[in-house]
């Protein structure tokens, strides 16, 4: 039986028709041969290739207990067609590991075979951080494997995240049979590729994308406005569908909000908000109203803070007289509904609209700061309004109050002292003219 004949029938382990024997040795030092042939190692490994060139009858490799495996694995696979090479990889970690050694003994066959297994399976978070600390130690010969992972090319990023953010503000209704999920999920999606706090976004917003989110909250916004509109036509406002309806549209409001703040476009929303503000209340006061859509209410509340903190703590600037619009629209109606909320908690322990206390003092704080800021005059009539109002604990704005007082006394000062300047100054000019 000639040479080529043997590799192509034999075995590994076949001690009739064995010339060469391979031993594994690994830390704890105790070998374990493997009978194998010096043709199919020469063929398949340029690593066994060199050790063979010279007459011997055995190979002895030192291994760590890590790779021991991997190496048995190697000499099993090295006796395997080419064509079954790819069938025979059964998990990402046995492939991985195999990989590494396969590149070490130049095993070309195998250690393709194994990048192309990896590179068409799934991976895990796990697997994936394994990958990359393997891959980068391997070099080129296993670059393949990242490439569903390397950086996209900027074009392409925008691209998709313009996709992103239409889908995420479509106003044609959810998607059957998934309702909301998708577009819940696009808008994580979306939050997430500009990044938040410490990541780093994988998209900037330059004039195109802006542009476009612009375009989603006008149609989302709109979208809002005519739910608001329709709940009025309701016959049954208790309808818990109803409700989820209108709630799902707020909620894409809000979170609408929160990523016009990552990209520096929080004045468009804010703008918006003042300028939908009398519709929502108009609605949301309607008599048909006053004891359902409690969900509702709150978070309307809990949008008007985001927009009075931002406009109150100088983060979106806007001119003094959108700002009292801004006070006089909600401040009644945040007035009104506070004490509301928690009379309704303290006598129904199933009501669950109460306002955070946490939320109450931050646009407690807001409202002060807000009205501050504002001219003398319209901080005076904001205070006579709210004191005489039935409610004066909250907003508490006593403190405002106060420097109001200190302020308009100071500027009262000033301007007598500036008058008695004044009258001094025209004394002196008529003495010396006589």
């Amino acid at each position: 039986m000639d040479r080529a004949t043997v590799a192509e029938s034999s075995e590994l382990g076949d001690r009739s028709t064995s010339d060469i024997i391979v031993r594994l040795r690994n830390q704890g030092g105790r070998p374990e041969l493997f009978y194998s042939h010096s043709s199919v190692l020469k063929s398949k490994s340029r690593f066994f290739a060199d050790r063979l060139s010279h007459p011997n009858s055995s190979i002895e490799i030192h291994c760590s207990d890590k790779d021991y495996a991997h190496l048995v694995e190697l000499l099993r696979r090295l006796y395997l067609p080419t064509e079954t090479l790819l069938d025979s990889w059964d998990s990402v970690q046995s492939a991985l590991g195999i990989l590494q050694v396969a590149t070490t003994f130049h095993c070309e066959e195998i250690t393709q075979s194994c990048i192309q297994y990896l590179e068409a399976v799934p991976w895990d978070d796990k697997e994936e951080e394994e990958i990359l600390k393997t891959v980068s130690k391997l070099g080129p010969v296993a670059m393949p494997i990242l490439a569903r992972i390397q950086q996209v090319d900027l074009s392409a990023t925008k691209g998709v995240f313009i996709s992103a953010i239409r889908f995420a503000t479509s106003t044609g209704g959810p998607c059957p049979p998934f309702g909301d999920e998708l577009r819940t999920s696009a808008q994580e999606q979306v939050e997430y590729m500009l990044g938040d706090d410490d990541e780093i976004p994988l998209v900037t917003a330059d004039d195109e994308v802006k542009s476009e989110i612009r375009i989603g909250l006008l149609n989302i916004c709109s979208l809002f406005e005519k739910g608001l509109s329709s709940l009025l036509l309701e016959s049954d406002l208790t309808s818990e569908a109803v409700e989820n309806r209108i709630m799902q549209i707020l909620s894409d409001v809000e979170w609408m909000c929160n990523i016009l703040s990552k990209v520096d476009l929080l004045k468009d929303f804010v703008a918006k908000w003042v300028d939908i503000s009398d519709h929502v209340l108009g609605v949301v006061e309607d008599k048909r109203l006053d004891s359902v859509m409690w969900g509702l209410k709150v978070k309307l509340i809990e949008i008007t803070a985001k927009v009075l903190e931002a406009v109150g703590y100088g983060n979106v600037i806007f001119p003094a007289p959108c700002r009292v619009q801004l006070l006089q629209t909600w401040l009644p109606y945040i007035r009104k509904m506070k004490p509301l909320l928690d009379s309704m908690d303290n006598e129904d322990t199933d009501f669950h609209h109460k306002l955070d206390e946490e939320l109450s003092q931050s646009i407690e704080g807001t409202i002060v700061a807000l009205v501050l800021a504002l001219p003398s005059n319209d901080q005076a009539d904001i205070f006579a309004d709210w004191m005489n109002s039935e409610q004066v604990k909250y907003p508490d704005l006593s403190e405002a109050f106060e420097v109001w007082c200190y302020r308009t006394k100071s500027a009262k000062r000033r301007l007598v002292e500036g008058l008695d300047r004044v009258d001094k100054a025209t004394v002196g000019l008529c003495d010396m003219s006589h």
